[in-house]
């Protein structure tokens, strides 16, 4: 690891808004590319780089678009749209000579490797960028449970969230312009508080395995690199005895 690194192993979980840039849906190319050149950035520092990537860019398993669908059948189209997304985001990079895998939770054996821990561990330690596919590969169950569940899995030193928010505040600040930014939180604090900036049982999953959480806002670029530098940016959720 870089000595501009604060982590040796980080999984990064990206929503899929992430890849849609300016448009109303789907996947731009260029907001891909960018992103893409900044994670390159980020694996050039050193630390081994796992993402987690969602799919509502495409399909939200429990958003409008699902409609009286079954749940169960929304969220596994959900889960293929991540593919979808993961595969975009693998081209980007390689594009760019940064070594990647995709694993995917449910078998495509054709475009992903199926995920297996050990498998997923050695490819991070050998310095590709692993890309997990398809969430947990169970409905109801979102990706940020999966980036909890996977982080915990390959033993990473930080779950780092990009949202399109600053971090986390006492209340939703697009409603509430005089909602209080948190810097710092602890698991027990986001459950009580009912924040919902995450999911309660992948915070509970994080608080379980001591796992710190960076919520930030991806922004226009470098903020991915700024939190790998353990730079003061977003929220920190940790226990609380945590870092003291």
């Amino acid at each position: 690891m870089n000595a501009g690194a604060a982590y040796r192993r980080v999984i990064l979980k990206l929503s899929g808004e992430a890849l849609k840039g300016k448009r109303k849906y789907g996947i731009d190319p260029q907001a891909v590319q960018a992103l893409a050149a900044e994670l390159k950035a980020a694996a050039g520092m050193g630390v081994q780089l796992g993402i987690v990537v969602g799919g509502g860019n495409i399909f939200r398993g429990i958003g409008a678009e699902a409609g009286s669908m079954t749940r169960t059948v929304a969220d596994h189209i959900g889960m293929l749209a991540t593919m979808i997304n993961s595969l975009s985001l693998q081209d980007a990079l390689e594009a760019l000579d940064v070594g990647t895998r995709v694993m995917s939770a449910i078998q495509m054996n054709d475009v992903a490797e199926p995920y297996i821990r050990r498998k997923a561990m050695s490819h991070l330690a050998k310095g590709l960028v692993v890309i997990f596919a398809c969430g947990t590969g169970n409905p109801y169950f979102s990706t940020d449970t999966a980036g909890a569940l996977r982080a915990s899995e390959v033993q990473a030193d930080v779950l780092l969230k990009a949202t399109k928010v600053k971090g986390i505040f006492s209340e939703d600040p697009q409603k509430n312009p005089n909602a209080t930014f948190l810097r710092r939180l602890t698991y027990h604090e986001f459950l009580t508080r009912d924040l919902r900036v995450m999911d309660a049982s992948a915070i509970a999953l994080c608080r379980e395995n001591r796992l710190p959480v960076v919520v930030f806002d991806l922004g226009g670029g470098g903020n991915i690199l700024r939190a790998i530098r353990g730079e003061e940016i977003g929220t920190l959720i940790q226990g609380e005895t945590d870092g003291q």
